[in-house]
């Protein structure tokens, strides 16, 4: 009995902090619910670029999450669609052309130098700007879009300001060949950015590092007028410069820094241009009267099924109406703390889970009716039951997990919601119907009054009766 306080005690610890989690981090909707804007933008070849290949596809659409970025969205989705394509859903933003226009051009990416006497100003204003981005990530997860524009606001003018410290060059992107992250060969967890550039750009990259060679001044590496990198150049180039068209930045990097600056570079250094092919919105009416449809369909499938649950199955019903509630409040707290955002498919996959989770209870109690009807005692009955329904409840979610990972990776958007609120509401329900259930169960036949085999399973002849109280 000790063993089952404890899991008692777990469970409402558990249902407790879900609630605060609910409470804590607010519901992330899509833009079916919230309303908004989705642009697809078609990455067009040139002379230059006659194939888009995923290498380059990747660079275009960081370029495009930065840019989102910029527009202060919190919660929006960039995706590729197809070899050529990207998917940009926006939710509430009220003004698609605005989108349009800021995404819908071509990245710019050039190399600066410092201007003599800023080294003092640029260290205070980097600095300005790491907090500006800390205070961005902490946003993602609010919802006060007044205090997300305004960080963003803030943004704008610290790059501005950063950029005023550096003098532009003829020296820009499309001069440059690649850009690749590689591990330093020093043996240390380090890693650099490679560069290349194409002939041109490498008898300007030697003019331009000669002149700041040794000088502390930085070379300022500049993406749609945000500066990406600023690293200084040896004064043992002082002379010649860097030559050859190859070079690369070293600093602190990990792996993932690294990377993260490389396509950076290759985006910004892809000469293609963008063109937005479709631009629907989606009106906020319909995504408030989708909600009101779905929390009604939801609350009235929950009620209908908890009212059959009670009626039918008696007591173990009224306990796996229960473990239903705790079901719903642990896996709406997960789709909050890990960032889910929901949309109708997401709603759909959840209330399908909810469906499972009952599939798991009344498999359990038929295989305990089967067992009091057999002449065996309660706790043993109960204990039978879970034991002998366990295999065809893990089967059962375990193909339907295998399912929800072949749609999350084939699939895309929407697909991918539904896959992905479907496989957290399994997990979660294979959660409450073996431990939930199990708990609430054996703590309900610790009491004397609740050990009444007619409460369990109806129709059981006298004689069963006497064998299940024993």
């Amino acid at each position: 009995m000790g063993r089952q306080r404890l899991l008692l005690a777990l469970i409402l610890v558990l249902s407790l902090a879900a609630v605060g989690a609910i409470a804590k981090f607010p519901t992330r909707l899509g833009l079916d619910l919230q309303g908004g804007t989705q642009l697809t933008l078609q990455v067009k070849t040139t002379p230059a670029v006659p194939t888009i290949t995923p290498e380059k596809l990747e660079g275009v659409q960081q370029v495009v999450e930065n840019r989102v970025n910029g527009l202060g969205v919190s919660e929006a989705v960039v995706q590729t669609a197809g070899e050529d394509q990207l998917l940009v859903q926006l939710p509430g933003v009220s003004d698609p052309e605005q989108a349009e226009r800021v995404l819908g051009g071509t990245a710019q990416l050039d190399f600066r130098t410092q201007r003599q006497g800023t080294e003092a100003q640029l260290g205070i204003e980097f600095q300005v700007r790491q907090e500006l981005l800390a205070e961005q990530e902490r946003l993602k997860n609010s919802t006060d879009q007044g205090a997300i524009t305004e960080n963003q606001e803030a943004l704008r003018r610290s790059d501005q300001a950063i950029a005023a410290l550096f003098d532009k060059t003829e020296l820009t992107g499309d001069k440059l060949r690649t850009a690749y992250a590689a591990p330093l060969s020093n043996g240390s967890n380090s890693w650099q950015v490679g560069l290349e550039f194409n002939d041109q750009g490498a008898t300007e990259f030697a003019d331009l590092t000669k002149s700041i060679a040794g000088t502390g001044r930085s070379l300022g590496i500049f993406l749609d007028e945000r500066l990406l990198s600023a690293p200084t150049v040896e004064a043992r180039y002082a002379e010649t410069g860097i030559t050859g068209g190859q070079a690369s930045i070293s600093g602190n990097f990990d792996s993932q820094g690294a990377l993260d600056l490389s396509v950076q570079l290759r985006g910004g250094a892809l000469p293609v241009p963008v063109e937005v092919v479709e631009n629907r919105t989606v009106g906020a009416t319909l995504g408030r009267d989708s909600i009101q449809r779905s929390i009604y369909a939801g609350l009235g499938g929950l009620l209908l099924v908890l009212i059959f649950m009670g009626i039918y199955y008696r007591l173990p019903g009224i306990i796996a109406d229960l473990a239903l509630v705790i079901y719903a409040v642990l896996t709406f707290a997960v789709f909050n703390l890990l960032g889910v955002t929901l949309t109708l498919p997401g709603i759909a996959g959840f209330i399908l889970s909810i469906g499972m989770a009952v599939d798991a209870n009344v498999l359990i109690f038929e295989r305990m009716r089967e067992e009091l009807r057999a002449g065996k005692s309660l706790y043993r009955s109960v204990e039978s039951g879970f034991y002998r329904a366990f295999s065809s409840i893990l089967d059962s979610n375990v193909t339907t997990l295998i399912a929800c990972g072949a749609l999350f990776w084939l699939g895309a958007g929407l697909v991918k919601g539904f896959a992905l609120t479907l496989a957290i509401g399994v997990g979660m329900s294979m959660f409450t119907a073996i431990t939930c259930s199990r708990t609430l169960l054996l703590v309900a036949l610790s009491f004397p009054g609740l050990r009444k085999p007619e409460l369990y399973c109806p129709n059981l002849s006298n004689l069963t009766q006497e064998k299940a109280s024993s």
